[in-house]
């Protein structure tokens, strides 16, 4: 009698496997870029008429995307996080089919980001990730659009993209932008009460560059305090 060859517990499998398994996709769909932005840190905002300011949101970077009616949300690192944030697939019919934006996922409780509570929602257990999707729901702001209905808008300048995710994004919540670095600077100063990273700046002339920082700077809050170093 023919023998068959024993399984492997889910638990012992790698993240791969696991994956395949459960039946998720392993990367964003071929025409999503990919990996998403990144910024360079510098001591000062860059300042004229070629940069766009925006706050610094302290969450997890999410690439949403709808492929071919399929929603998924993907990692700066290529991880799928939709089950972690359940709530989020709400979104879904707002997204139409070959189309994906770049963003952040937040938690806002008290009337501040709590990264904390981001933080809490990567878990193994799904009854844990439900119950807290339903105490502690996350937000998804989008800042940038990628692909719309098959379009390559990241290939176009940020000037251009932003006027498309205004146009298009209907009931998407979008991070505020402004051109005035004035605006900017006052952003640095005084969002940090509610829990903002910083503030960002990106080059309008640009396109998308997935995985660079050439288009992108970011500047973040300096603390300072005074101290008494004492030796003996």
């Amino acid at each position: 009698m023919r023998r068959r060859r024993p399984s492997l517990p889910f638990t012992t499998l790698g993240r791969m496997d696991r994956l395949r398994l459960a039946g998720e996709r392993l990367m964003p769909g071929p025409n999503v870029p990919f990996p998403p932005m990144e910024a360079q840190l510098v001591e000062q905002l860059p300042t004229g008429d070629r940069w766009q300011y925006e706050p610094k949101w302290d969450g997890f970077r999410g690439v949403l995307e709808n492929d071919d009616g399929e929603l998924a949300l993907w990692s700066r690192n290529g991880r799928p996080l939709l089950r972690y944030f359940p709530e989020l697939r709400t979104l879904g019919p707002m997204l139409p089919p070959h189309s994906a934006l770049d963003g952040e996922i937040v938690i806002e409780l008290g009337g501040r980001l709590d990264f904390d509570a981001m933080q809490m929602r990567l878990h193994p257990a799904e009854s844990r990730i439900r119950k807290l999707s339903a105490e502690t729901p996350a937000t998804y702001i989008a800042f940038d659009i990628l692909l719309w209905r098959g379009e390559a808008v990241h290939e176009r300048p940020l000037a251009e993209r932003r006027a498309e995710l205004e146009r298009h994004a209907k009931g998407f919540r979008l991070s505020p932008i402004s051109r005035d670095a004035a605006v900017a600077a006052h952003w640095l100063e005084r969002l940090e009460v509610i829990g903002l990273d910083g503030v960002i700046a990106k080059r309008l002339d640009l396109p998308y560059r997935p995985g660079s920082r050439d288009a992108v700077s970011k500047v973040k809050h300096h603390k300072t305090a005074d101290c008494v170093i004492v030796g003996y």
